[in-house]
């Protein structure tokens, strides 16, 4: 009996789309404790969301969305037999990842240069409202960049089985659900730029 009439891929993306949810529950609930901490500290979170730099969190929000648009061109070309294609796109993917990680790196260390970050000298001299801001931000985007590489993980993966051809256009499952992941990492940004980098 061959190896894929063991396949069960609707259990596969059952499982996946399953996964994504409570991985929305997990950025869900640190998004709602954003809004209560935002209820009672507005003026503090505004100020300390000044203090970002939007100019950054623009480009990676630009950065993610391309890379959201290669994947799905990888997932279609896939689909269509054309291996060539995805995996150029798909090391598109990876490239604006790396650079998404890149930029990150850049910003936190400005910064953790500046004192500012849990535990640091100069954000304890700052009101409670921007202790509470700059430490969810931390926690929102470094769990957020975790995610980015753990989905260019599974994307790198993909690569190697589609040049193996382990995944070609009669077998996308595991591309098609490392694809979801990818846009699941970038709805979550969607929402994390606009609260901490577009505040008034």
């Amino acid at each position: 009996m061959s190896v894929d009439a063991h396949r069960d891929d609707t259990g596969a993306r059952m499982g996946m789309w399953l996964f994504l949810f409570s991985e929305l529950l997990l950025f869900g609930g640190l998004f709602v404790l954003y809004a209560v901490t935002l209820s009672t500290h507005g003026e503090a979170f505004a100020a300390a969301g000044r203090e970002l730099n939007w100019v950054l969190g623009t480009i990676n929000t630009l950065v993610l969305l391309t890379s959201s648009l290669t994947a799905a061109i990888a997932l279609s070309a896939v689909q269509k037999g054309n291996s060539a294609l995805a995996l150029r796109c798909l090391w598109g993917t990876l490239a604006l990842a790396l650079c998404f990680l890149v930029i990150k790196y850049v910003e936190w260390s400005s910064k953790i240069h500046h004192g500012l970050y849990p535990g640091g000298a100069q954000l304890a001299e700052r009101p409670e409202g921007q202790m509470a801001f700059f430490n969810l931000y931390y926690v929102t985007t470094g769990l957020h960049g975790l995610h980015v590489l753990i989905g260019g993980a599974l994307l790198g993966w993909v690569v190697l089985k589609i040049r193996q051809g382990g995944v070609h256009r009669s077998n996308f499952v595991l591309l098609e659900n490392s694809v979801l992941y990818w846009h699941l990492v970038d709805l979550i940004w969607i929402f994390i730029f606009p609260l901490y980098y577009l505040m008034l």
